[in-house]
């Protein structure tokens, strides 16, 4: 290999290894689960103007719909699935969510700090 070919082969194996590193850095795992009729935590603390995937986990014999309006998300879970819901950088704030397949069940809400 020419010395100019290994430089340009260090040079996009390094700028691959910094986008791969700039991303997982950006990405924070968060956990919801579904168990009893109700989501623990019923409050998530997220920090704000991070991107970050939440796994949302039925560990309920029922199929449930996490749903938020403010995020844009709607996603069917069934019994003993584990879903991940991917959310852009949030703004401070609350964001609610809930089962849409079953009303009674208190609504949960992540927080943007």
């Amino acid at each position: 290999m020419t010395p100019f070919k290994l430089f340009l082969t260090t040079i996009v194996v390094a700028a691959i290894g910094v986008a791969c590193v700039g991303f997982a850095l950006g990405q924070d795992d968060q956990e919801i689960r579904f168990e009893d009729h109700k989501f623990t935590p019923q409050t998530l603390s997220v920090p704000s103007g991070q991107k970050l995937t939440i796994k949302v986990v039925n560990a309920s014999n029922e199929t449930i719909e996490f749903e938020s309006f403010r995020l844009n998300r709607e996603k069917v879970v069934t019994p003993g699935q584990t879903i991940s819901v991917h959310l852009p950088e949030l703004s401070a704030g609350a964001y609610d969510f809930y089962d849409d397949f079953h009303q009674d069940v208190p609504q949960g809400s992540i927080v943007a700090k």
